[in-house]
């Protein structure tokens, strides 16, 4: 078996009291050399506490690698990672090496540890945090997908399993170990991309395939929850972290990975708290972290398709599956969706994988040192341009506005100004996309009618969305569908309707969604998080 990994030069542990206190949440259990505690494709598992056992953990042996060692616990230790708090399939082995006596903590008992044991929790979060960072970077049979790296398909299924943190292998289908496994498994280029998942074989795999394998979806709690949130953006998780945080029984849902928009910011430079810049992969996942922490039960993908109202003390989230999730209350944060440039040609590049609606550190590693084009004038398009130019790649920026700093910050505008790489092509829209079946070139256009073709390899477009609220059947929206909240709506009797009430009293609108609302992170998050005080009134009530 190869070497040991270790998840941290320095590790955080529990010192000897912590120990003993933890272990009176569980039950003590003798355990016999060769046993397995839990075992890989494992629905779920229990938290271990290792009195006197010595536990070998390790990945499974897989087609293209053999058994793999992660690491070994000694008394002392704990056993663990981030799916006893996802709920996730279980993605590691855990063999007795030595004989000995463990404590078993069950699920239950374990929340209540990470509520009323501060000082044992964060030793717990972090070290979970850190085992999965470690799994993802040695993920052999947790997870392997395999596909053509410029499909739009395969980049789809590996955003979603990236925004969900999920432990993972990666290869591509034209490389040695990428064929190999498709040999296995008997998979053929039309089956790209494919995933195999705990044993099981997923051709053309989806991120819905993928959760339901993996026990991502959605399953129903044993009672009602307080709050359901829909959409996982900084909104939506902001308001899950507080609710939970707060005492409410609650339940995220994601109709396809967490972060929304913000998930594909390369860089985030004025949010509170992050001098040096936050990507919005690692916000999210920061986010995302602590959630679980609370206790929220996050399901994605899971797309919700409606709105039952029809009694007004309980409304009704409707699911794509015919699921129908019972709450108390619901804030939704589904946020905007993606507006497209009405061109010819514009869905076969953007099936082919050449037009993106992020630069993500996946996406532009893609087009290193290659033309590309970056649609939009707002601060995504301005930290897409400056997260390629980085990458040495010739960015041309086009603005439809006559002016740079019309929608844009002003640090940002500065600095795309003051780069060579990039070229700013202010008043122009783009008019026609060249290429076969990869791009090659856009034709751009300027006011007075002028027209110019660039080398592009890469389209880059963030021109803006449209409220993401079809779903919100029976709940009040301004002409644009952007639902109308608080004092946009009439006051109900002789009292005002509480902040980021919709016209239906126990649902809540805010983020993008919310008519009025400023498109900025920070104000997002803390509109997730002023909702649940509206939340607890009406609960209260």
């Amino acid at each position: 078996m190869p070497g040991m990994a270790t998840e941290d030069s320095n590790p955080r542990v529990l010192d000897e009291e912590q120990v003993d206190r933890l272990a009176r949440y569980g039950e003590p259990e003798e355990v016999q050399e060769g046993q397995n505690l839990y075992a890989s494709g494992d629905s779920s598992y229990d938290f271990f506490l290792l009195r006197t056992a010595t536990v070998d953990v390790f990945r499974d042996a897989t087609v293209v690698e053999p058994e793999h060692l992660v690491h070994r616990r000694e008394p002392g230790e704990f056993l663990g990672e981030l799916n006893l708090l996802t709920g996730q399939q279980v993605y590691l082995t855990a063999r007795v090496v030595r004989a000995g006596t463990v404590v078993r903590i069950a699920a239950a008992e374990l929340r209540r540890v990470l509520a009323e044991q501060v000082d044992i929790a964060d030793v717990l979060i972090e070290s979970f945090r850190a085992r999965r960072d470690l799994l993802r970077s040695s993920a052999g049979s947790a997870l392997e997908v395999v596909g053509k790296p410029d499909a739009a398909e395969t980049l789809r299924l590996r955003t979603f399993v990236t925004q969900m943190l999920l432990p993972h292998a990666w290869l591509d289908a034209t490389s040695l170990s990428g064929r190999a496994l498709m040999r296995s498994i008997g998979a053929a280029t039309d089956d790209l991309p494919v995933a195999v998942a705990g044993g099981t074989v997923l051709r053309r795999a989806t991120p819905g395939t993928v959760a339901e394998t993996l026990g991502l979806t959605y399953h129903p709690a044993a009672c009602i929850p307080d709050l359901v949130v829909v959409g996982a953006g900084p909104a939506g998780l902001a308001a899950a972290v507080y609710g939970a945080s707060e005492g409410l029984a609650t339940v995220l849902l994601d109709g396809s990975g967490l972060g929304g928009q913000a998930a594909t910011s390369a860089r985030i430079e004025n949010y509170l708290g992050f001098p040096q810049g936050v990507s919005g992969e690692e916000l999210t996942r920061l986010a995302m972290i602590q959630a679980l922490k609370f206790g929220v039960q996050i399901f994605s993908p899971c797309k919700v398709t409606g709105l039952d109202l029809s009694e007004e003390r309980r409304p009704v989230v409707l699911l794509a599956d015919g699921s129908r999730i019972e709450t108390s209350t619901v804030i939704a944060a589904t946020g905007a969706q993606y507006r497209r440039l009405d061109i010819p040609r514009w869905t076969d590049f953007e099936e082919s994988g050449c037009i993106r609606y992020a630069a993500t550190e996946l996406e532009v590693r893609r087009y290193d040192s290659q033309p590309v084009a970056v649609v939009g004038g707002a601060n995504s398009a301005g930290q897409a341009a400056l997260s390629l130019a980085a990458h040495g790649c010739t960015v041309h920026l086009v603005v439809r506005s006559g002016d740079l700093g019309a929608k844009m910050s002003a640090y940002l505008a500065n600095r795309i100004l003051a780069d060579p790489r990039i070229h700013v092509w202010t008043g122009s829209t783009v008019r026609r996309l060249g290429g076969d079946e990869a791009l090659t070139s856009v034709v751009i256009a300027s006011a007075d009618g002028r027209s110019q073709r660039l080398d592009c390899r890469g389209l880059f477009c963030f021109i803006g969305a449209a409220p993401a609220s079809e779903w919100m059947e029976g709940v009040t929206k301004d002409a644009g569908g952007f639902v109308l909240t608080d004092s946009r709506l009439p006051a109900i009797g002789h009292n005002t309707r509480l902040p980021f009430q919709t016209s239906a009293a126990h649902v809540f609108a805010v983020g993008d969604l919310r008519s009025g609302s400023t498109k900025r992170v920070a104000t997002a998050v803390g509109e997730g998080a002023g909702a649940v005080s509206s939340v607890h009134t009406v609960l209260g009530s």
